[in-house]
């Protein structure tokens, strides 16, 4: 296949390009810094040279978005809204202009765009969108908005001959700096895996070659449009969660941490607490109803498989 990656040098994209290019596709990213090869610059707004790599492609993975782990401060939050929805509607309107457009878009999401919440989980069916929920603070109604905007850019895109699939994912578990299980690992070493804030809230997440097989799924499947789950079956409590990395990584101690300890780590880190306190309790039901089998299904196993791919790599 011929493949295009907006906002493809992150860690996911990374993550994509490795086992697409490894599995003979032809690999072209679009990048603000733009490295030369395969790498084509673009601004994440305008057209430009970058939709002749559109036109004749097969797919179509937008990935482009301002990072998440940054402090949620008013301007942060209005970067991540504005790069997320406007580069959108700029794959959008490339999209509707090819002469040969593609078979399938492939929209990034987040699950982030579903409640918080403990009492059920969230799939694509029965699941409760965000926003103003009563023990949440107000600014996490923000990042909900964002995901909903993010989601409706792609909606709105006038493309009538591309199918079209919004990806709302997990936490990627996946080897390698820079990542959320490089993060979360480094934490377990130095003794701080333990639970936060009570460490009640849910961790949805999804192993990185699971994430990869189930996008080369969606693009045989094209009875699949709309929001899709990407999530492992099993998502669990974030003290239970970090107890299967301790294990994993043989680090027997895990101290836990109060909410404003969280909040002076967050701040000395320049990140914020959303990502580690917002319970996210989402299920694949798409995936499962169409028959999408999972490889790494069960954290403490996936957890057990990502700790060695990490030793091979070092």
């Amino acid at each position: 296949m011929r493949i295009v990656l907006p906002g493809g040098t992150g860690h996911v994209g990374q993550l994509l390009e490795r086992e697409w290019t490894a599995a003979g596709h032809e690999v072209t990213v679009l990048s603000r810094r733009a490295q030369g090869g395969r790498v084509l610059p673009w601004d994440g707004r305008t057209l430009g040279a970058w939709t002749e790599a559109v036109d004749g492609s097969d797919l179509v993975v937008n990935l482009a978005g301002r990072t998440v782990n940054c402090r949620y401060t008013a301007g942060n939050l209005r970067e991540m809204m504005d790069s997320r929805v406007h580069s959108t509607e700029a794959v959008g309107r490339a999209v509707a202009a090819a002469p040969r457009p593609p078979k399938l878009w492939l929209q990034m999401s987040t699950a982030t765009v579903y409640a918080h919440r403990f009492d059920a989980p969230n799939d694509e069916t029965t699941g409760v969108l965000g926003g103003g929920e009563p023990d949440a603070p107000a600014y996490w109604a923000y990042s909900v908005e964002i995901a909903k905007a993010w989601e409706r850019a792609q909606e709105q895109a006038d493309t009538p001959h591309t199918r079209k699939v919004a990806l709302r994912t997990s936490m990627l578990m996946s080897p390698g700096r820079g990542g959320a299980f490089d993060a979360l690992l480094r934490l377990a070493r130095l003794g701080l895996g333990g639970p936060v804030a009570g460490g009640g809230q849910y961790m949805s997440w999804i192993h990185g070659h699971d994430l990869v097989r189930s996008l080369d799924f969606l693009v045989e499947r094209e009875d699949i449009s709309g929001p899709v789950n990407l999530a492992a079956p099993h998502p669990l409590p974030y003290r239970e969660f970090m107890r299967g990395l301790r294990a994993a990584a043989r680090v027997p101690v895990g101290l836990p941490a109060t909410r404003w300890m969280a909040e002076l780590g967050a701040f000395a880190m320049r990140s914020d607490t959303e990502l580690l306190l917002k319970s996210r309790w989402v299920t694949p039901g798409r995936l499962l109803a169409a028959g999408f089998e999972f490889e790494h299904p069960r954290w403490p196993e996936a957890a057990r498989d990502l700790v060695r791919e990490t030793r091979a790599l070092r």
